[in-house]
């Protein structure tokens, strides 16, 4: 009977400091991606369906924070069925979100089907762009649009492309809103690093 109580004790501990529901849904996400068909085209979109439940929402619709949470995982399962996650892997590299921006169109309500479509859009020398939408499978309208910056540590976006691909590929230019936001990252990039006195100590 001790062992139930202990057993209770370390649950409680666990949940209390970890986001365990988290860990579990990406575990689950790499595990289903892992049997599903890979996607050839590094540049093709990957369909996620999802549903609006109550866990999800504030106010009867769909909480900003889960627009960002949805798509981690489905960057996960992208990255695995395209390959880069292998690649990285396989070149010692690794990667990190440098900078993300969501631009919300219409709220998704409890209940409500939608589809998250996500594609690597472009590149540059440091890293991957993305694009991923929340398309109502109600009505089709874009309910939320979201641009990732996925930055690539210890590697580059060419060197991961060259290694799946075995040859170079030819970057996509980018679309223009997509450049309006990466010329405002560099601003402000610029501009953080002069209040912090970083751009005087390199020169």
């Amino acid at each position: 009977m001790w062992w139930l109580m202990w057993l209770l004790v370390a649950l409680v501990a666990l949940f209390s400091c970890l986001d365990v529901w988290y860990f579990l849904r990406a575990a689950a996400v790499i595990t289903r991606a892992w049997f599903q068909s890979p996607v050839r085209d590094v540049t093709g979109e990957q369909v996620q369906s999802g549903r609006v439940l109550p866990r999800d929402i504030d106010m009867g619709h769909m909480n900003n924070a889960r627009y960002l949470r949805e798509c981690d995982f489905a960057r996960f399962s992208l990255y695995i069925r395209n390959g880069v996650f292998k690649a990285l892997r396989a070149l010692g590299a690794n990667m990190v979100v440098g900078a993300s921006t969501i631009r919300y169109r219409r709220p998704l309500c409890v209940g409500e089907g939608f589809e998250l479509r996500s594609r690597i859009v472009t590149w540059d020398d440091k890293s991957f762009f993305l694009e991923q939408r929340f398309v109502s499978t109600k009505d089709g309208l874009v309910c939320a649009v979201m641009y990732c910056r996925q930055n690539i540590i210890r590697s580059s976006p060419d060197k991961v492309l060259q290694y799946l691909c075995k040859r170079k590929v030819e970057c996509p230019e980018f679309p223009e809103d997509l450049q309006h936001w990466v010329n405002f990252i560099s601003a402000s990039s610029q501009a953080l690093r002069a209040e912090g006195g970083l751009e005087e100590k390199t020169k």
